[in-house]
Formats: C-alpha cells, structure tokens, sequence
C-alpha cells in the first residue's frame, strides 16, 4: 500500500527561489532512495481561519507562505528505510534550510484513496 509523509511549512515569501532550488536537490535524493513522486506546492491561496487553519498550524507571520508539500513511497516500509538512507545522506546538509524547521508539520499517512 503506497505510503505518503506529508509536511506543511511555513517558508518566507523572500525565500521562493531557494526554496524551490533546495527542494528540488532534495527530492533528487528522495527518489534515489525510493520515493516514487516529490511534490511541492506554493500556497496561493491558504486563508486564515477563525478556529484553525494551515497558517495558524504553522504560526505563519505576515511576510511567510505556506508550502504544502508530500512524498509518495511504495509502502511504509520503502518510507522508513528511504527517508532514513535519505536523511543520512551527506547531501542532504549541504545547505541551511529557506524556513524555520521548527515550525514545519510532517507526518505520515497510509494511502486509501487514490483516483
């Protein structure tokens, strides 16, 4: 069953290019150690909310967008064992990262639906 880590971050809006530019060094890796797809996504539209929303989620301030991005592997168990052969690689710290890691949301999630 296809495995899907999922990440929601807040990047400024300053930072496009270079995020585009590390993310796509990135999902090079990602794919070298298993990934099937890499996505990244430039918010255009994320409203706030009133009780939550995905800029609050990330405490996104006024001169951020939010990316919404996620990784497709073949299973959890490609997942586990190529995100970690991925985040071991030494290109992988190459250069520092366009956002505040601290407030980046990732997780994992089993695919149930796929049209």
């Amino acid at each position: 069953m296809p495995y899907v880590n999922g990440a929601i971050i807040p990047v400024p809006t300053v930072n496009k290019d270079a995020y585009i530019a590390q993310s796509s060094e990135m999902a090079a890796i990602f794919k070298e150690h298993g990934a099937t797809q890499v996505v990244d996504c430039w918010g255009a539209d994320v409203p706030d909310g009133k009780v939550t929303s995905f800029p609050m989620a990330v405490k996104c301030e006024p001169d951020e967008t939010v990316v919404f991005s996620w990784i497709v592997w073949p299973s959890k168990e490609v997942a586990g064992t190529g995100m970690q052969a991925a985040m071991s690689d030494e290109r992988m710290g190459a250069s520092a990262m366009p956002f505040d890691t601290k407030r980046m949301i990732f997780a994992g999630f089993e695919m149930v639906v796929d049209v």
